[in-house]
């Protein structure tokens, strides 16, 4: 199964100068709940943008078009069908496996039409700076399978929820 997760203002934004558009503790949290343990798939500017590197519990894909490109803790391919493909081959016969795309923008375009999961925290709030956005999503071929209530994050006081929701 292919899911991309994400946190996603109202106006799409994700990222901006290289990082996320807001923090949200709860939202980490849930974040590492959920891909601990699973490939997680991403870009090399998302790669780059990890503090800590790879991260740890989770088998680490980067997509990147250059062949030379290495770090500690990572798997590169030069596609996201390469990386794929190679990843649904390692997991044959685990009805269990879950492949995660984390980003960024360009990696979540070209996952999103072969995703059945999308594990989104939605942000209560627009971010005109951003220079990363989410791809749109048609909603006639998503259904809703949960949301969380509306909370609101101690430190920043910007609302969120967290839905799931799978293809029809």
């Amino acid at each position: 199964m292919i899911s991309i997760i994400a946190a996603v203002a109202l106006d799409g934004a994700i990222g901006r100068q290289g990082g996320l558009v807001c923090h949200i503790r709860e939202d980490m949290r849930h974040f590492r709940r959920l891909t601990m343990g699973h490939p997680v798939v991403m870009g090399r500017k998302t790669f780059e943008s990890l503090p800590g590197g790879a991260l740890p519990g989770r088998r680490n894909v980067v997509v990147t078009r250059n062949s030379a490109y290495h770090a500690e803790g990572i798997e590169t391919f030069p596609s996201l069908e390469q990386a794929i493909q190679r990843l649904r081959a390692d997991s044959v016969g685990d009805a269990d496996a879950e492949i995660f795309i984390i980003g960024g923008g360009e990696i979540y375009r070209q996952a999103l039409p072969f995703a059945t999961r999308l594990y989104l925290t939605q942000i209560d709030a627009s971010f005109a700076d951003a220079d990363t956005h989410f791809p749109e999503v048609n909603p006639a071929q998503w259904h809703l399978d949960d949301a969380s209530e509306w909370s609101e994050d101690a430190q920043s006081g910007i609302r969120y929820r967290m839905v799931c929701l799978s293809r029809n």
